[in-house]
């Protein structure tokens, strides 16, 4: 296994010669190599992320340098939808914390409703609405050989 290669492991602890990626410092006295892959003298901090795939050329993610973070999007979509704008009103008599300002699912009349990111205001649906942010997933602890 080359040394910088992000490894997923499954105990919080890293065998010996392996460093967790959490984003920690380190010298080029102390991983000569490692500091080939990660130039920075950082660790790419992997905690509660997913990696995906340069893009290279592909343009389906353009702009992205490797080691780049970027944020997550909402994807919103919706079932026979019957929309009306619900932006105006309060949001604690529904059970909400906060106003109609972010992305939140709730029901309202027996009818249920989502606020687009892609849209002006909160929409209402009649049948199904939902907001798709996070494919489901198990937990490891990403890890890199120091060397």
């Amino acid at each position: 296994m080359p040394v910088g290669v992000p490894v997923p492991w499954p105990t919080a602890t890293p065998p010996a010669g392996w460093l967790q990626c959490n984003g920690a410092t380190f010298t080029k006295e102390q991983y000569p190599v490692l500091v080939r892959v990660y130039p920075t003298l950082r660790l790419p901090d992997l905690r509660g992320e997913f990696i995906r795939g340069w893009d290279g050329g592909r343009k389906v993610d353009t702009g992205r340098a490797l080691l780049s973070f970027q944020e997550g999007t909402i994807v919103s979509g919706f079932d026979d939808n019957d929309t009306g704008d619900i932006s105006s009103l309060g949001s604690t008599q529904y059970g909400f914390g906060d106003a109609l300002t972010s992305n939140q699912l709730g029901v309202l009349n027996g009818k249920k409703w989502i606020f687009d990111a892609s849209s002006k205001g909160a929409q209402r649906y009649d049948w199904w609405a939902y907001v798709s942010a996070r494919p489901r997933n198990i937990a490891f602890n990403y890890i890199v050989r120091a060397a």
